[in-house]
């Protein structure tokens, strides 16, 4: 089938790659626009882009798919279906009308749970034993289309948002591919979604990264997973934001952020109920650094106190 793909970020690009080698043929790339990015905030195109530009395809980067421009553009390209993954933009009903095969998205979540922007975050936070990638028919909703087609996988007890990205942007890959063979073979029936059980998934606020020590072990664990690689949870010492990077549940009792020990191997800090042992810090301007690298340059001493949340 002929395919127009919108997307932006990594997760996209692995599902792009394996739309074009497999037999479907992808006719233009559609992402968002370049954005300010880095310290010297010089515009940077998105993964999407640089790869479709590699591969020879035709890129288009409206600000909105309303934009007079966008809607023709698409119309005249004659696709069969529009595959959108982590694209960012809302899809108008005149454009999901517009492929004789409609707009099929990948979304990293078992739908209805967790529909949205953020659901690998969410699944880690919630302490999902499971979560997977979903096929879905979109209509005019926010991810309320039905299921095509639908593949899990377990989230392991150490898994961060990076690496269940890449996990499921590799199944996204592949369960793409299948419903596109599917769907040309008319082999495909859609599933409506079960309303009461949806949850959303709503973009990440800078703020929910501050880790609030006040939480239980188990949390602030998984808060330290879901937020890394990006932008890596975040605790005050000192006057001073550190980002914990890793850490894991010990037994362990105190005023919640009290470093109740501290050695080469980590540092033991007591939560609302239990502790954690944290084994990998960055301080500002530094890198990422075991625990006893990071305190031969950062001393840390039994009996201080991490600072309350300020989101709290």
């Amino acid at each position: 089938m002929n395919v127009i793909f919108a997307g932006t970020p990594g997760f996209a690009l692995r599902i792009l790659e394996a739309i074009l080698e497999s037999r479907h043929r992808v006719l233009a790339a559609i992402t968002q626009p370049d954005r300010p990015a880095g310290r010297g905030l010089g515009t940077t195109a998105s993964d999407v882009k640089r790869a479709a530009l590699e591969r020879g395809l035709t890129v288009l980067q409206p600000h909105s798919l309303r934009e007079p421009d966008a809607q023709p553009f698409i119309a005249e390209l004659g696709a069969d279906v529009m595959v959108v993954a982590a694209y960012g933009l809302l899809l108008p009903r005149r454009v999901l009308d517009l492929p004789p095969r409609g707009c099929i998205n990948v979304h990293a979540s078992l739908l209805p749970r967790w529909r949205g922007a953020a659901p690998i975050q969410r699944a880690l936070l919630a302490g999902d034993a499971r979560t997977g990638i979903s096929i879905m028919q979109m209509d005019d909703g926010l991810d309320t289309g039905p299921v095509l087609m639908q593949e899990a996988c377990a989230i392991g007890a150490e898994d961060t948002a990076g690496t269940l990205h890449d996990r499921l942007a590799a199944l996204g890959a592949r369960l793409c591919v299948r419903a596109l063979d599917a769907l040309e073979a008319g082999a495909l029936s859609a599933r409506p979604q079960a309303e009461p059980d949806a949850t959303y998934a709503p973009k990440i606020r800078k703020e929910e990264a501050q880790i609030d020590w006040a939480e239980s072990a188990a949390f602030v664990h998984r808060r330290v997973r879901a937020f890394d690689p990006t932008p890596g949870a975040v605790a005050r010492l000192r006057g001073t934001d550190l980002k914990i990077w890793k850490c894991s549940v010990a037994l362990g009792q105190g005023a919640p952020g009290a470093v109740l020990s501290v050695s080469d191997s980590g540092l033991l800090v007591a939560c609302g109920e239990g502790a954690v042992w944290v084994t990998e810090l960055q301080r500002p301007g530094g890198r990422r650094l075991g625990a006893g690298d990071f305190l031969r340059g950062f001393e840390v001493g039994t009996g201080e106190c991490f600072e309350a949340s300020r989101a709290a």
